[in-house]
């Protein structure tokens, strides 16, 4: 423990009328301190969120809108609050205990943060509950990423920090696009779209899929442009053959270079052909095809998922994270191969007419406007 945490440490928690204790700091976010705690009659090890108001504005937005969304969501793989704590200078939530968030966990194993395919599989599948309950309930979580997943011992996975989340019964073109992380953000969030929904989660999970799976995010982009430029290189770039009206979206630019989509088995062999399919069903660019949390859930991929307090959990636990081998790496490619390089070639046509099209609808333009400069005759000499 720092000296910071020590100092902390032992201290009732601000608001509470020391019914928590603060034990150690925990970390810092925008509007919050977040301590480890524990109530003092019961003697249970809690998370307390310390959110400091502003003597005008009182309490932010953000955290009148997860205290609201969090009443009502009461699932198991939703981080449960237990407790909300109001005075004049502090709003204190006070929220289950968990050990640590996915990101920690993934540092800590041994194959650079990359974690064995079974245990990848059980914290997906948990993911994609919590998800599930989230949109049955109309909430859209819109900041899905590893630092927001929190895990405890027993492999239990949990969806937490609703801040930035949102029911969506509410008209649709209110939203807002500065939503979700920036390497977990959909491209139609990214080309300025304010008409979504629940597949912006679909998107993240999706990220966090291949992200657990590999040990390295998927597309870590520095600006919006740059995570745009990194999705297009792996997806290919979109067109509206590819995805209808993208050019009208409001970020999107026609001098966006044109790469041909990759094969995603070639970037993430360690994940098996059937979770591949289930990868492409959720990082598809048209938001309507993206596959639903409760469909993923049915997805042949969790034929064989292993869950927390179930048989062969014990086990998974004890077995080391482990890379495929290069032989197992070398057939994936090579099934894969064939069917990268049919779609490019249709790609690359689809390319080719579009280009075509936008020729002769230039030139028609063109003699359009000479007609009504000139009339149906060309001048006089």
């Amino acid at each position: 423990m720092s000296q910071a945490q020590q100092q902390t440490a032992a201290q009732p928690a601000a608001g509470s009328n020391e019914r928590y204790l603060r034990l150690e700091k925990l970390g810092e976010g925008t509007y919050a301190t977040v301590y480890k705690g524990k109530n003092r009659i019961t003697n249970d090890i809690v998370a307390l969120k310390e959110i400091h108001l502003d003597p005008e504005e009182g309490a932010p937005s953000t955290a009148i809108r997860e205290i609201s969304l969090m009443k009502e969501l009461r699932q198991n793989n939703i981080v449960r609050l237990y407790d909300v704590i109001h005075n004049d200078k502090t709003l204190t939530l006070v929220f289950e205990y968990m050990d640590q968030d996915l990101k920690k966990f993934m540092d800590t194993q041994g194959s650079h943060g990359a974690l064995q395919p079974a245990l990848c599989k059980t914290f997906l599948f948990q993911l994609l509950k919590g998800i599930a309950f989230c949109h049955e309930n109309r909430v859209l979580h819109r900041d899905l990423k590893p630092q927001n997943l929190l895990i405890n011992s027993k492999m239990e996975l949990k969806i937490a920090d609703f801040g930035l989340a949102r029911a969506f019964g509410i008209p649709v073109n209110t939203f807002s696009n500065e939503v979700v992380t920036l390497w977990y953000r959909a491209p139609d969030v990214l080309l300025g779209s304010r008409n979504y929904s629940t597949s912006i989660d679909i998107w993240s999970a999706g990220c966090i899929m291949a992200e657990i799976y590999s040990g390295k995010p998927l597309f870590p982009g520095k600006t919006n442009e740059d995570q745009l430029m990194r999705i297009f290189k792996l997806l290919g770039t979109p067109t509206d053959q590819t995805w209808p009206h993208v050019s009208e979206m409001p970020e999107y630019k026609k001098t966006f270079p044109y790469y041909p989509p990759q094969s995603l088995a070639a970037k993430l062999p360690v994940i098996e052909p059937v979770g591949l399919d289930l990868l492409t069903r959720m990082i598809q660019y048209q938001p309507q095809l993206r596959i639903s949390a409760k469909e993923a859930m049915n997805h042949a991929y969790f034929v064989d998922v292993v869950l927390p307090g179930g048989p062969g959990m014990a086990a998974l636990q004890q077995q080391p994270a482990a890379l495929p081998s290069q032989a197992a790496i070398q057939l994936q490619q090579q099934q894969q191969q064939a069917q990268l390089q049919q779609q490019q070639q249709a790609q690359y046509a689809q390319q080719q007419l579009y280009a075509q099209q936008q020729q002769q609808q230039a030139q028609y333009a063109q003699q359009q406007q000479q007609q009504q400069q000139y009339g149906q005759h060309p001048p006089h000499q």
